[in-house]
């Protein structure tokens, strides 16, 4: 996110009149956890009922794979994964570790499908009316703390697998390329090169690979 990925995201803030700042802090990846049976093949998402956020991207890439993702706010994912509404969900580890859905959940697949990331954004009339080194000190301050956030999430991310396996959370790993060919067979990277554009889909790929 600090290369020409990044810019790209960066330079799109000023198309909907926001003024972006600073360095992109990190959320982390996110996966799968599920109540019925872990996820270690793509047939294992057929018909799982899956807590999703409601964004797009994400509704599209697991219809894609053959799961019913479900639009449910994060507050009342814990009572859908008690209740059995829904079979599992999908977050970074701190947000399931922090919504306690280890309590209501069996597995945890690491499939790290989805990363997220948090921009800082202002409203540029007010931004661009702060003085010019007073704006500066305030990017060299997000810059800096966005740098120790990268670094503290990445420990956290590490000692959580282990806290959370005594917990009673089942950890397994994932090969994740049968699930990018079925998203290829499935035409889901297509859609979604149309809906963001070649230029930014190229930047993309130039970081993970090939995909559409």
């Amino acid at each position: 996110m600090d290369g020409d990925l990044g810019a790209h995201i960066h330079g799109a803030f000023a198309k909907v009149n926001l003024a972006q700042v600073g360095k992109t802090w990190d959320h982390g990846y996110r996966h799968i956890t599920t109540s019925t049976r872990p996820i270690t093949t793509v047939q294992d998402l057929r018909g799982i009922k899956l807590r999703v956020p409601a964004t797009p991207v994400l509704q599209i890439m697991f219809k894609g794979l053959g799961a019913s993702p479900t639009s449910i706010s994060l507050g009342e994912a814990y009572t859908a994964l008690q209740t059995r509404v829904v079979d599992g969900q999908e977050n970074p580890l701190a947000i399931i570790e922090a919504q306690r859905f280890y309590e209501v959940q069996k597995f945890c697949s690491l499939t790290g499908h989805s990363w997220d990331g948090v921009w800082i954004a202002a409203n540029p009339r007010v931004w661009n009316a702060v003085p010019e080194n007073l704006r500066q000190v305030a990017t060299r301050v997000f810059d800096a703390h966005a740098i120790k956030t990268r670094a503290a999430l990445a420990t956290l991310s590490a000692s959580l697998q282990e806290s959370l396996s005594k917990r009673g959370l089942v950890f397994n790993a994932v090969n994740v390329q049968p699930f990018r060919e079925a998203l290829q067979k499935a035409g889901t990277y297509k859609e979604l090169e149309d809906k963001f554009g070649k230029e930014g889909w190229a930047l993309l790929e130039k970081q993970v690979g090939q995909l559409a």
